[in-house]
């Protein structure tokens, strides 16, 4: 029997109540399991780091609301969340995996990571920078976006569009030439990525743990992450 890949993701934090507190959806978790991997929540301890990348299979950047670097926002703008520790582990491992060309999936925030690392910039408040876009960060909203034909992420969802769950700020908003766009909603902001240099490198804006594993386009893509970690 195959063994089942071992799957690391960084854990979230409290950061609206201080940040004293390790605080991540179960889901993740749960979606991992199902998919067939192994799935470990990942401390902010630098000392872990080398561990973790030789160690595990794949590797899970979780959504967030922390201070990311303001090099990574267009000119003039900049991160309005609060510096945390998960930061600086957070892009040693995706950087790590990345050097080890071990799949990475981004979701949310760790899309937005994924991107900036490979030349991307982004806005702190999508609807301020671009009026005309939806105003994503809303509790029970869905969204529809559309499916980049010929993308690696078209042969996992295997539909051309279908509607998301939306809970972002942020957005990255200019592309470099080392990034695909993969999907994009209605209003043109960029809902998934994917790096063409690497085996597995993808992430998406919306929450895909939170979808119907059994029926839902966007949840296949941690069946395709799994079976990459497997390889």
């Amino acid at each position: 029997m195959k063994r089942k890949p071992n799957i690391a993701i960084i854990m979230d934090e409290n950061t609206s109540a201080g940040g004293q507190r390790y605080d991540t959806s179960k889901h993740y978790f749960t979606a991992i399991d199902r998919a067939g991997g192994i799935p470990y929540g990942i401390a902010y301890l630098p000392n872990l780091v080398d561990h973790v990348i030789d160690a595990f299979d794949g590797f899970v950047s979780v959504g967030g609301r922390i201070g990311f670097p303001q090099e990574w926002y267009v000119e003039g703008d900049r991160s309005a969340y609060p510096a945390s520790d998960r930061l600086s582990v957070e892009l040693a491992l995706m950087k790590g995996f990345l050097a080890r060309n071990k799949p990475v999936l981004g979701i949310c925030n760790g899309m937005q990571m994924l991107g900036c690392l490979h030349g991307c910039r982004m806005v702190s408040n999508v609807h301020a920078s671009w009026p005309d876009a939806l105003i994503h960060d809303q509790s029970d909203f869905l969204h529809e976006v559309s499916v980049a034909a010929g993308t690696r992420l078209a042969d996992i969802f295997r539909v051309e569009k279908f509607s998301v769950n939306s809970f972002h700020r942020e957005a990255l908003v200019e592309v470099s030439g080392d990034v695909s766009v993969a999907a994009r909603g209605p209003d043109g902001v960029v809902e998934a990525i994917e790096v063409p240099a690497h085996a597995f490198a993808m992430g998406v804006q919306w929450h895909p743990e939170m979808l119907d594993y059994e029926t839902h386009p966007g949840a296949r893509i941690f069946d395709a992450f799994v079976k990459a970690a497997a390889e």
